[in-house]
């Protein structure tokens, strides 16, 4: 694990430009689509033995006025393996929404409530043991709070956000897209291991508990 920043304290906040001058670092895992049921239930049975996941969405940009697309990708990330649940075909099952709702599991990222919001518009469900790292960055004193800038500030590297506007919504997803996918997954469970090795997890800093 790269060493912190020479930066005491978390003073000041790391600049776009000092960021941008980090090596880029990209998931290299395991990553499993998911599209239909006998794949969700494969899927589950493995991240039913995970302790920590890192969790994402994306959805399609909204390229109109008024429009309000719903959330067609949902990311988790395990030890090993990231998955990748594509809900447009395959829906928002109850298995997965039980899942988001074990309190034995962590869930952690960035910006989570509004992807939990985003998520209820598929269907209802409580939220437990998630984890919100721009929160417990922000009670660190760390002054960078987003995804990007807190794997410079942490991990040493910047992660690409070229794919960020994609269209997520299409059936058929390119490997640029599902490597992007992925990779923000990945990170948000690799700050929390920082995080935690730094002894500044705490777990109060939780949503639906």
């Amino acid at each position: 694990m790269p060493m912190l920043p020479e930066r005491p304290g978390f003073d000041e906040r790391m600049s776009r430009e000092e960021i941008n001058c980090l090596p880029i670092r990209r998931y290299s895992g395991e990553i499993v689509l998911i599209r239909k049921l006998d794949q969700l239930i494969s899927a589950l049975a493995d991240l039913a033995d995970e302790k920590l996941l890192g969790f994402d969405t994306e959805t399609r940009p909204n390229f109109q006025k008024g429009q309000n697309n719903l959330p067609a990708l949902l990311q988790l990330a395990g030890e090993k393996t990231v998955y990748i649940f594509q809900l447009n075909p395959l829906g928002f099952p109850g298995e997965l929404r039980r899942l988001l709702a074990d309190p034995a599991i962590v869930k952690t990222g960035v910006a989570v409530d509004f992807d939990l919001l985003q998520l209820k518009r598929l269907g209802s469900f409580q939220e437990e043991g998630f984890v919100e790292l721009a929160t417990v960055a922000r009670e660190s004193g760390i002054k960078n709070h987003g995804l990007r800038s807190l794997a410079a500030v942490l991990l040493g590297f910047r992660i690409s956000k070229s794919a960020q506007r994609s269209n997520w919504g299409t059936n058929i997803l390119t490997e640029k897209q599902l490597l992007y996918a992925a990779t923000d997954a990945w990170v948000g469970r690799e700050i929390y291991l920082r995080l935690e090795e730094m002894g500044v997890i705490y777990p109060e800093i939780t949503l639906g508990q």
